[in-house]
């Protein structure tokens, strides 16, 4: 059967370790902090399961049989990348694209680190074997994994070994015939508190001395010594879904990650204290590039979601005709099909590895660059049209409850084409958007979690094709030369 809604919330009542607020959570389906975001996860599940969904959103494992989601699919054609990304698309479109660590995340990260074996065989066969069995399980059991795989800040000058506390930054302690100890801490992991297990690695550079902290493992959110202190919960504290209709239902939340000797089993170990693999594990696969495509399929649905949310804005103020108006509009149109067509361009100009199908890993990089602006843009595209509408709301849904506040939004809260009560719903759906705690972590979140401009932009760098680049400009310049007469007299004067 596929996994549904029921089977997930089952998988998360366990042992794990969770604060918040300072106390324990002792169930984070049902917890207030976080039931609402973890039923909305139980949905996408619920949706795969659907008959009628199931050959759009699964495929059938081939060890097991049983269906399991596009996101564990190793495309071996155009065919089946596109295939694998409508599934994400779909699943994004659910969450409005609000949730950045949706199961397929994960799932695309390992599915890039298995087309990537070979690298992983000429480092360790064994560390090789362990990633291959890993995957295959956790692709027949449809798991939800989140990661972390960056460091705590501190002394952002000094490498992990040098910061004040040698066991800050998560690091092996330990290791013996059965398996590494694990002590220190991560961040950041989104959507932890809802997944099954925990990818633990690193993207930061590390240097010589710094062994013990080059290592990628994966352990379960129950395992013991583990725990998770999330941020503040927008769920929580939001009035109600009508006031806050995202914050509600879509808060994935954030949480830092703590090892207190954690002790995770060889075959669940897949790099061990080897600075150079630690960084070919992304790059000599396809790790880096399978994680980041998923990011920007659900950037594109998130896009076009805000996108027509700014439309809305401007009919129901009935600027929609003035000329600047479209103009602004106009613009934003054409930043939101630029993302979609380079998911496009990417698949279209894929490339072969490793007999799979993989996007174009230049494009890719570009893709992140331009997202990196791009978002912002549309966010203050929106504040824009919707100027002080954003700000003068009632404070909740309680106005409409009494008679005298009652009457005052009915007059004053005004729009030719919604009532008053749509126009609020409208305004209240557009600063949870972009201007609530919800909102402006979201602004933080796809300016920041492909890295900072220089990483994102020295990737673009690194990938692209300069020698074709500067062959067409040689090839130009050896096509003329200096006038005959003027060839002559350097000639005589050489």
């Amino acid at each position: 059967m596929t996994k549904d809604g029921r089977a997930y919330l089952q998988s998360l009542r366990d042992e794990r370790s969770i604060y918040i607020d300072g106390r324990r959570v002792s169930d984070v389906t049902t917890d207030p902090a976080f039931a609402n975001a973890v039923a909305s996860a139980a949905r996408l599940y619920d949706f795969q399961a659907h008959p009628a969904n199931a050959e759009a959103m699964t495929f059938r494992s081939p060890t097991s049989g049983k269906p399991v989601n596009r996101a564990w699919q190793l495309p071996r054609n155009h065919g089946e990348l596109v295939a694998r990304r409508r599934a994400l698309e779909t699943w994004a479109a659910l969450t409005c694209g609000m949730v950045g660590r949706s199961p397929d995340h994960v799932a695309s990260t390992l599915a890039g680190l298995r087309m990537g074996l070979s690298a992983f065989r000429a480092y360790d066969p064994a560390r090789a074997k362990a990633l291959d069995d890993y995957f295959t399980y956790a692709r027949d059991n449809d798991l939800f994994l989140s990661y972390v795989i960056i460091n705590p800040q501190s002394d952002k000058a000094k490498s992990a070994k040098g910061q004040p506390d040698v066991h800050l930054v998560a690091s092996i302690v330990d290791e013996d015939a059965n398996g590494i100890t694990v002590r220190g801490a991560k961040m950041l992991a989104t959507s932890g508190v809802m997944a099954n297990e925990l990818l633990v690695s690193g993207f930061q550079a590390l240097q010589a001395g710094d062994e013990a902290y080059a290592f990628t493992a994966v352990v379960p959110l129950s395992a013991k010594g583990l725990t998770l202190m999330s941020r503040r919960s927008y769920e929580q504290n939001a009035t109600s879904t009508f006031d806050y209709p995202l914050s509600a239902r879509f808060d994935e939340n954030d949480a830092v990650v703590h090892f207190n000797d954690v002790k995770i089993p060889w075959d669940r170990v897949f790099v061990c204290k080897d600075l150079r693999m630690a960084q070919a594990q992304w790059h000599d696969t396809r790790a880096h590039v399978f994680q980041n495509y998923q990011c920007i399929i659900r950037l594109s649905v998130k896009l076009k979601f805000l996108l027509g949310l700014a439309r809305k804005i401007a009919e129901t103020n009935n600027i929609i005709n003035y000329p600047q108006v479209r103009e602004t509009l106009g613009l934003m149109a054409a930043k939101v099909n630029n993302i979609e067509a380079l998911v496009v361009a990417m698949e279209a100009a894929g490339e072969e590895f490793e007999g799979y199908f993989v996007p174009n890993r230049a494009m890719l990089c570009t893709a992140q660059v331009i997202a990196q602006t791009t978002y912002p843009e549309i966010v203050e595209g929106i504040r824009t049209l919707s100027g002080g509408g954003l700000v003068m709301l009632p404070a909740s849904y309680a106005d409409f409850e009494a008679p005298e506040t009652n009457a005052i939004i009915h007059q004053t809260q005004r729009s030719p084409i919604a009532t008053s009560t749509e126009r609020v719903k409208l305004m209240k759906l557009a600063w949870d958007a972009v201007g609530s705690e919800f909102g402006s972590r979201h602004l933080q979140y796809e300016m920041f979690y492909s890295g900072p401009t220089f990483v994102t932009r020295g990737n673009a760098f690194r990938f692209f094709d300069w020698g074709v680049v500067k062959d067409a400009v040689e090839s130009f310049m050896a096509s003329y030369d200096l006038p005959t007469s003027e060839r002559n007299l350097k000639a005589a004067a050489e």
